[in-house]
């Protein structure tokens, strides 16, 4: 296949991209907002502040409607021996930034939780594995997730995956996430959307906010 309109023809002629339906009843999944993508310092420094910036934008539109906000963050013990993800540690050594005191690891000042708002901790790239997201939003009829976050070749893919192997409808807010490189950022938006999610714009993203009822 010699260009991008023949491989996009070639999966919607194989039954990819089809559209999920997009409930009543949606969370803001803002996933990995961590300073160690924005401090110069970091090994994990990438070109990612575009994706915050409207990241932030959803955050201020869905505290607006009552729609629940989830932050997911990564924390990982000083014994890398004892802990369920030595193996994914060994994989990629930049994950020291998450090791617990490293400042690398908070979040970034421009978009942090508020009171009330549900953190999720967790070591693995999915923000479901190994975590009680899945039955939190269950609890509170959660039926579709709006995905924000870094990267979107990781902890945004598999998040967004898990998301739908636990009945929400994922979208994913394509321009609302980020990467260290532009081409693997967009290849994967295009594998999600061929598979596992809706992509959207934050404009997008914005208008189907405002189309629901608030809840308070």
């Amino acid at each position: 296949m010699s260009d991008d309109g023949e491989i996009a023809r070639d999966y919607a002629d194989a039954g990819f991209g089809g559209s999920l339906p997009w409930g009543e009843k949606p969370a803001l999944l803002l996933v990995d907002f961590a300073r160690c993508y924005f401090d110069e310092a970091s090994p994990l420094r990438a070109p990612v502040e575009a994706a915050r910036a409207n990241a932030a934008k959803l955050a201020d539109a869905a505290r607006h409607r009552g729609i629940p906000v989830v932050f997911t963050r990564v924390e990982y013990p000083l014994d890398r021996e004892i802990e369920p993800a030595r193996l994914f540690r060994k994989k990629i050594t930049g994950l020291a930034a998450w090791e617990v005191g490293n400042p690398m690891g908070a979040f970034t000042p421009e978009l942090m939780p508020r009171d009330g708002e549900l953190i999720i901790t967790k070591q693995f790239p999915s923000g479901f594995f190994g975590t009680d997201l899945a039955d939190r939003l269950h609890a509170l009829g959660i039926d579709t997730v709006l995905v924000s976050g870094l990267t979107t070749s990781g902890c945004v893919r598999a998040t967004a995956t898990d998301a739908l192997c636990h009945g929400f409808a994922p979208l994913v807010v394509g321009d609302a996430c980020g990467d260290r490189d532009p081409k693997i950022h967009e290849s994967n938006l295009f594998d999600l959307g061929a598979k596992y999610a809706d992509i959207v714009t934050t404009d997008r993203a914005l208008a189907y906010i405002s189309s629901l009822s608030p809840s308070l």
